[in-house]
Order: C-alpha cells, then sequence, then structure tokens
C-alpha cells in the first residue's frame, strides 16, 4: 500500500466531475488500498478519489471513531444517492483537502445510497449519523462539489485565500 498525496483547495481537480468506473481491476482494488491507508493516516472518515488526483467514481470511508471499536472500512464505486430523508441535520464539517477548517453544513439525515463493491456486487446501505454526513461530504467530491460550496460567499472566500497561503508556505517549505 501507497500513502497518497491529498490535493489541497484550490485546485481544478476538486471541482471536476468524476468519471464512472466501468469494471473493479487489480489497479482499482490497489488505489482503494492506497486511499484507505492515506485516510487513516490523514487521519479521516472518509477520502474521494478526486482527492487523490484520480478523476473516477469511488470514495473510501470509515466513521468508527471509537478506539476500542473495530474499524469498519467501506470502499464505495459509482455509488448514487436513491433516497434522502426529508429530517435535516446539521454537523461540523471538515475535509482533508481543506485542513484545519471546520463549518457547519446541513444535510439530510438519512441517505440510501447504491454503489459497487470490490467484488463488483451491487450493494444498497441506508446510512445515518455520521455516516449519512460522510457519504453525502464524500460523493459531493465526485460531483465537483466541496463542503465549503454550503457557505456563505464571504466565509468560502475566507477559508479559501487561507488555503492558498497554506500552499504557498508548503510549496516554501518543500524547496
Amino acid at each position: 500500500m501507497t500513502r497518497r498525496t491529498i490535493l489541497l483547495h484550490p485546485d481544478p481537480r476538486l471541482k471536476a466531475k468524476a468519471d464512472p468506473i466501468g469494471s473493479v481491476d487489480t489497479e482499482l482494488r490497489r488505489l482503494a488500498d492506497d486511499m484507505l491507508e492515506t485516510m487513516y493516516d490523514a487521519p479521516g472518515i472518509g477520502l474521494a478519489a478526486p482527492q487523490v488526483g484520480i478523476l473516477q467514481r469511488m470514495l473510501v470511508m470509515d466513521c468508527v471513531k471509537e478506539e476500542d471499536a473495530a474499524p469498519q472500512p467501506m470502499v464505495l464505486i459509482n455509488p448514487e444517492i436513491l433516497e434522502v430523508s426529508e429530517e435535516r441535520s446539521v454537523y461540523d464539517e471538515g475535509c482533508l483537502s481543506i485542513p484545519d477548517q471546520y463549518a457547519e453544513v446541513e444535510r439530510p439525515a438519512e441517505v440510501t445510497v447504491q454503489w459497487m463493491d470490490l467484488d463488483g456486487k451491487t450493494q444498497k446501505e441506508r446510512f445515518d449519523g455520521l455516516w449519512a454526513t460522510c457519504v453525502q461530504h464524500e460523493i459531493d467530491h465526485l460531483d465537483g462539489k466541496l463542503f465549503i460550496d454550503y457557505l456563505k460567499p464571504l466565509k468560502r472566500q475566507m477559508i479559501t485565500r487561507k488555503m492558498q497561503k497554506l500552499k504557498r508556505e508548503r510549496a516554501r517549505e518543500a524547496k
């Protein structure tokens, strides 16, 4: 497994719509393993392929936060939201592509999602709580949308300026 570099906002690849995946192969399984390792190392609870520069419709997530609980890594290929609840929930979201920035985002409290697994089989599950927030956040990435796109323009611009500054600092440190 290889840890991948996570793209930082603003990066045009984070605003692009990802392409559907036709079939599961060894390369795709390796990407899924790399993405899980990258996500756990970050540390985060979700990561979409566009965040590591791969414009394909795949995401990984694991919303188990209790230290003594077993991890529940999930790989979702071509995920699609089939149903959303009328009930809404607000969560203080963050993003590995926008480090150390958080904002409250309102989303449906529950969603039913269908996807293909690493065996090429169709799966369907209803998510709630943090899992629902996470899967919606990651599917947004596949559609070129970031959590800051839900914010008012002034707050979004402020976060974008902070990210531009962070990218300049990291570029200087890399020299």
